[in-house]
């Protein structure tokens, strides 16, 4: 009796085995097929929600565009609520911004770009002006792509991943599609995602690719060539806009792209058999560009999803049999994800700028033998980046008989390395002059084997000045540097008797100085040197007070700055001081003076705090003279928007000045403006006064003033419309386009 017991258990497992055996023969495989449409590509992993809650297992996966990153994460192994989680929890409205952010920048260079707000991005190289072939290089968003994948390494094949995957791309040069089967899954979904003229082509095995939209926005002869019995197709692309709607250049523009991959999509819509499932979630007046909306697009997709449950039913799979597939994909997953732990045995750049590779070591600033985490090497990236020498920086595992092997791809700028820059900006007080200045550079730059660059300004207009400086490293890791400077300014001096100009004279200024410096830092410098300066004072009008004068010294300054702007900051602070003493000189029918020295301080203090939406930022600035005559030509001013506001800029004038301000601003949000900059709501209270004469420094004496005023920061400079008042009855309104303050 036990025997037969025992036989009927055995014969039964043997049959549960063979029918299970003969399911997994019969049960169809399923091919998923994920459409490009940008912000709508999370309507994707509602449809992914609903097969995973009805256990539809998916065997294959392609995707182009947003539905290359959806499905590429698929693949990996991550479910869907994991990438609803990552997808929906990462900025990617930065992903469309490849400026580095100014604390990062090193201090020569926040300068600079302080100075030259209008960003370009032109050059000169082999005998005519050069530009990017994309408006972005996709830095940003390959850092947002490495984040999602956990830096795994490059794949000899996508099909070794828990899903097998393609992406498609478009070859910009034959405009075919190009399936990318294997390397870096990061570089496939970005290159299946590069949006020509707006992206920078990606290159991958020598082609130039761009979006796969172009060729093939969703590839369901891929996934059939791939296996699939059955294919299940997600199109969110989006439809023609009416003639009502194509009413600007962009409209026009988005219609062409749509015609485009409609065309393409129509194409691959035929090849749908009996059995295969066209999924069309309700997101057509969803934005491809508005990431907003991605919970609603996600929401979309699931209801699309459950609508076609009719069809899909019959593809999904006993709770025991998904549970195991749940399980492989998890081990899979696990096993790519743990390569992550395993120590870096070499890193190797691959760098074709003439960046030292001692200073890449430096800045990247990770061990050999160490492992490697993704935030360290995100850290490093973005540190190389902010050189701002390169127009990319990637970063590729790669697993070898040799070890864990780390590749950083350091890509020169394509426009480099000779560079123009533009700066524009003009201020307005309504009642005396209106101030426009236009400032143009030419930078020379690699001239030296330690990076020497040679830079020459023009502006012209309200501020008109001449300059050349030769600006030579020491060393490999440039820390150390010398410069020679010389520049030639006209600056007219309005002299006020309160808000009313009584007269005006003409300053024309030759100025020389040599110096050595250390960067001590990406924050900071210090520098000391010799300048010196020869000039003319005159007055068309009273020829009496025509004045030369010339001077010779030597100089001291440091420097601190991490403010994330110059003019609206939310964070960061900014220190300088400043120390000359001056061997001057003055021949002039008023004065005749000689010999006697004088000694120059400055100390200049911003800094700023951020708590939600706001903001305070305070000010200090200090200035003094030690001299035994009275009269100097160097002397600090008081007066314009935050520079106690209510008077005229540069009012006062005087050898010796005190000031601070502390100033409130709240940010109004993005929504305002109907763009990606904010928008500031600000009122400052500040208090100062200048002094002639040492003697007659009383802080009794303090003028004490106020604004209130609106103001943005955008990609090419501040703008603030605002109104100043002081205590003594001065008031001014304020407007500024492009200019620092």
């Amino acid at each position: 009796m036990g025997r037969k017991i025992t036989l009927l258990m055995l014969l039964s497992i043997v049959l549960s085995m063979v029918i299970s055996m003969a399911y997994a023969q019969e049960r169809p495989s399923v091919g998923l097929v994920l459409s490009g449409g940008g912000a709508k590509g999370s309507a994707h992993i509602g449809v992914l929600k609903v097969l995973e809650k009805n256990r539809i297992p998916v065997d294959y996966v392609t995707g182009t565009s947003i539905g290359s990153y959806v499905g590429g994460m698929y693949a990996l192994g991550y479910t869907a609520t994991e990438i609803e989680d990552i997808m929906l929890n990462s900025p990617w409205a930065e992903g469309y911004s490849d400026t580095i952010p100014r604390e990062d920048l090193s201090f020569r260079d926040k300068q600079h770009r302080d100075k030259f707000n209008i960003p370009i991005n032109v050059g000169y190289k082999d005998g005519g002006l050069a530009a990017p072939s994309g408006l972005l290089r996709g830095q940003t968003m390959s850092q947002l792509l490495r984040d999602s994948t956990d830096l795994v390494e490059q794949f000899g094949d996508f099909d070794d991943l828990a899903i097998p995957f393609r992406a498609v791309a478009t070859d910009l040069t034959t405009s075919h599609a190009v399936i990318l089967a294997k390397g870096s899954i990061v570089k496939a979904m970005q290159a299946s995602a590069t949006v020509p003229g707006a992206l920078q082509p990606a290159e991958i095995d020598g082609k130039l690719l761009v979006d796969g939209g172009i060729s093939n926005n969703m590839p369901i002869d891929v996934i059939k060539a791939m296996g699939a019995d059955v294919v299940i197709a997600i199109d969110i692309g989006s439809p023609l806009a009416s003639k009502e709607e194509l009413d600007s250049t962009i409209a026009v523009l988005e219609q062409l792209s749509t015609i485009l991959t409609m065309a393409t999509t129509q194409h691959q819509k035929t090849l749908l058999v009996e059995g295969d499932v066209l999924i069309r979630p309700a997101i057509d007046n969803m934005s491809t560009t508005d990431f907003e909306i991605m919970p609603q697009a996600l929401e979309a997709g699931r209801i699309a999803g459950e609508a076609a449950l009719p069809m899909l039913a019959h593809l999904g799979v006993s709770e025991k049999e998904y549970q195991q597939y749940q399980a492989d994909k998890k081990q899979i997953k696990n096993r790519l994800v743990n390569q992550v732990n395993r120590p870096a045995t070499q890193i190797v750049f691959v760098n074709d700028s003439k960046v030292s590779e001692r200073l890449l070591r430096e800045e990247l600033n990770l061990k050999e033998g160490e492992v490697i985490t993704k935030e360290a090497l995100e850290a490093g990236v973005k540190r190389l980046y902010s050189l701002n020498k390169f127009e990319r920086v990637d970063a590729e595992f790669e697993d070898t008989e040799e070890g864990r092997i780390l590749t950083i791809n350091t890509h020169a700028k394509s426009w480099g390395p000779n560079y123009f820059d533009v700066g524009f900006n003009w201020e307005d007080d309504f009642t005396l002059d209106s101030a426009i200045t236009l400032s143009l550079a030419y930078t020379m730059g690699e001239l030296t084997n330690n990076g020497g660059e040679w830079r020459n300004e023009v502006q012209l207009g309200y501020e008109k000045r001449i300059s050349t400086e030769f600006y030579q490293p020491f060393s490999k890791d440039q820390d150390y540097y010398g410069r020679v400077h010389y520049e030639y300014e006209i600056k007219d001096w309005d002299f006020y008797d309160g808000n009313e100009r009584e007269y005006e004279l003409k300053n024309a200024l030759h100025q020389f100085a040599v110096g050595v410096g250390y960067n001590y830092s990406h924050a900071g410098l210090i520098e000391l040197g010799a300048v010196g300066e020869a000039g003319t004072l005159s007055n068309r009008a009273v020829s009496q007070i025509d004045l030369d004068y010339k001077s010779k010294g030597g100089y001291f300054m440091a420097t601190f700055d991490t403010l994330n702007s110059i003019s609206f900051p939310t964070e960061g602070q900014r220190l300088t001081f400043k120390a000359s003493v001056r061997d001057e000189e003055y021949k002039g029918a008023i004065i005749e003076d000689s010999g006697e020295l004088s000694w120059h301080y400055e100390a200049d203090w911003k800094g700023a705090l951020k708590l939600g939406n706001h903001a305070i930022v305070g000010k200090v600035e200090l200035a003094t003279v030690d001299v035994d005559r009275e009269f100097t030509l160097h002397v600090s001013e008081l007066g314009g928007f935050l520079n106690l506001s209510g008077y005229h800029k540069g009012a006062l004038a005087g050898a010796h000045k005190a000031f601070g301000a502390l100033i409130y601003q709240y940010d109004l949000g993005r929504d305002v403006l109907l763009s990606d900059v904010p928008l500031y709501l600000g009122t400052s209270f500040e208090g100062g006064n200048v002094w002639v004469n040492r003697d007659n420094v009383d802080l009794d004496d303090l003028i004490y003033a106020g604004s209130l005023y609106l103001g943005t920061d955008t990609s090419w400079g501040p703008a603030a419309l605002g109104v100043g008042f002081t205590d003594t009855g001065e008031q001014a309104f304020y407007l500024f386009i492009g200019k620092n303050f």
